[in-house]
């Protein structure tokens, strides 16, 4: 995996501890682009060290059920995603405007008991996700056609030649980041196995979002 000017082969590649930044509904994959702005003091210094070394920080969306630690900071989710910070503007009022390229998930070892104002994680990567062959097959036809009717059901539009020249690894991943579902959602596309469950999963995703809509937006009583 290509990540900017750096290459990541194999799982020795990332390091053990990441520092990890906590956001609901925010969904980072492999080869993705987040972009972030970033204000908080803790989440700033974050940054700054991680420019001082591997320029990596771990997405993940605090736990699903609302749980909390003894300290009021939330527990986690078991799978997030490494990404490299590949752009980086001051705004000049104190922020910075950052953009994260995803690189590879990873499952929690344990929060390490640290002094930073920000969390750290132990991880284990997962390595599949740094090979880069063949992307598999999907079934692009239905994945399209159940996000084009989401987007026209909804007002949305996207631009559709540059989605009909994407290869099914980008299209996937990218219709599965930009997607406005929730953190439940995300956390079940990103912990799709292959990219074929990702786009099955996205379908499903989608078709009953359109049928919840019908169902809340059908014809009232006579």
């Amino acid at each position: 995996m290509q990540a900017g000017n750096a290459h990541y082969r194999k799982a020795a590649d990332l390091p053990a501890t990441v520092p990890v930044f906590p956001l609901s509904a925010a969904l980072l994959l492999p080869g993705g682009r987040m972009p972030l702005n970033i204000f908080e003091p803790r989440y700033l210094q974050m940054i700054d060290e991680a420019m001082a070394g591997g320029r990596l920080i771990g997405m993940i969306q605090p736990a699903l059920d609302g749980a909390l630690r003894a300290d009021g900071e939330p527990e986690l989710c078991q799978v997030g995603c490494v990404g490299r910070v590949t752009s980086l503007s001051e705004t000049g009022d104190g922020r910075y405007l950052i953009a994260l390229h995803g690189i590879c998930r990873f499952r929690v070892v344990e929060e390490v008991a640290v002094r930073t104002p920000f969390r750290q994680c132990r991880i284990v990567p997962f390595a599949a996700d740094l090979d880069e062959r063949g992307a598999e097959e999907v079934d692009r036809p239905s994945l399209l056609r159940a996000f084009r009717s989401y987007l026209e059901a909804n007002g949305l539009d996207a631009d559709w030649e540059s989605v009909s020249r994407a290869e099914n690894a980008t299209l996937v991943n990218a219709l599965s980041m930009m997607a406005p579902y929730g953190p439940a959602e995300k956390q079940a596309l990103l912990e799709a196995p292959d990219l074929r469950t990702r786009a099955e999963t996205l379908i499903a995703i989608t078709e009953m979002a359109m049928a919840r809509d019908r169902d809340d937006f059908g014809p009232g009583l006579q």
